[in-house]
């Protein structure tokens, strides 16, 4: 196993682990300030926002910076396929010039247009939105124009496939990939969504190498994904049950992967992005889990 290049990869980890966007009555008792300090200890240098965070930019910088923690990436809600593609335009300049402000140069945008991820009652697989001919040419001409946006301030906008989207399957990632232009459009690779819907994450980090531009790092526990796939869970009751873990604590073998993203050349953040029950899995001891399991396996 070659070590990654820590001067071209930095880990970071997500507050998701603390406080559920979500579900908010998850982790709803730990607070902003304990979130970036357990990070910080557990040996992270970058962060996603969360919804606890500060919204003044200053204020959010200092408290980040007194613990050696920058912010490397935020959520974006696109909503292309189903409303107006000036209301998504508007909220995307605001988010861009926030996280410009902030330091970041990634946008983690996701449609969210019939998304089912935050609908409590729909079985996540048997409920998954399918596009149309035309939301898929809504969607891949807006992406397109965000990535112009986003290139606008130096920044790169990479697209999030995500459980109970119609962007989810490798099929769909081929599909949009396909449609958009590589020079704009990048794609955010996330393990854990990957194996969650039953695709081979080597296959597809060998595939987009050349596109992906951040990495969120999760692992998937085979008998819960059962559990999903048998009882006709949704989304947000297969993270309540525990879908998703940290890396190396599932059934994931995170290795073959680092060493595609290394022989590859990737550069940029890797992100620990394990949402849990905060009640269940301790987020410090979660993160340290998952920082020890990163230096064993990627030498970072």
């Amino acid at each position: 196993m070659n070590d990654m290049d820590k001067n071209k990869v930095k880990l970071g980890i997500a507050p998701i682990a603390w406080t559920n966007d979500d579900m908010p009555e998850l982790g709803a008792e730990n607070t902003f300030e304990q979130c970036i300090s357990e990070m910080a200890l557990a040996g992270f240098e970058g962060t996603e926002i969360g919804n606890k965070y500060p919204k003044d930019p200053q204020v959010l910088k200092k408290a980040l910076s007194l613990r050696g923690l920058r912010v490397c990436n935020a959520w974006f809600s696109a909503y292309l396929t189903t409303k107006p593609l000036q209301e998504t335009v508007d909220a995307f300049v605001k988010h861009r010039d926030l996280l410009y402000e902030l330091g970041a140069k990634i946008i983690g945008a996701a449609e969210q247009g019939h998304s089912i991820q935050g609908l409590k009652d729909i079985p996540v697989f048997a409920g998954k939105p399918i596009f149309t001919k035309e939301e898929w040419k809504r969607l891949a001409d807006g992406l397109n124009y965000l990535g112009k946006l986003a290139q606008n301030k130096g920044m790169v906008l990479t697209y999030h496939h995500h459980m109970g989207t119609g962007v989810q399957t490798l099929e769909e990632i081929d599909r949009l990939m396909s449609m958009t232009d590589p020079d704009f459009v990048y794609l955010l690779y996330d393990t854990g969504h990957l194996v969650f819907s039953g695709e081979d994450p080597v296959e597809v980090v060998k595939k987009y190498a050349a596109r992906i531009k951040h990495v969120h790092l999760k692992d998937v526990r085979k008998d819960v994904l059962e559990k999903v796939k048998r009882e006709d869970m949704s989304f947000l009751d297969a993270v309540r049950a525990g879908v998703f873990t940290v890396p190396g604590d599932g059934m994931i073998d995170f290795a073959p992967i680092f060493k595609v993203l290394d022989d590859t050349g990737y550069e940029g953040w890797m992100v620990v992005e394990a949402e849990q029950d905060p009640a269940k899995a301790n987020p410090l001891e979660y993160a340290l889990k998952a920082r020890e399991y990163i230096k064993v396996k990627a030498g970072l």
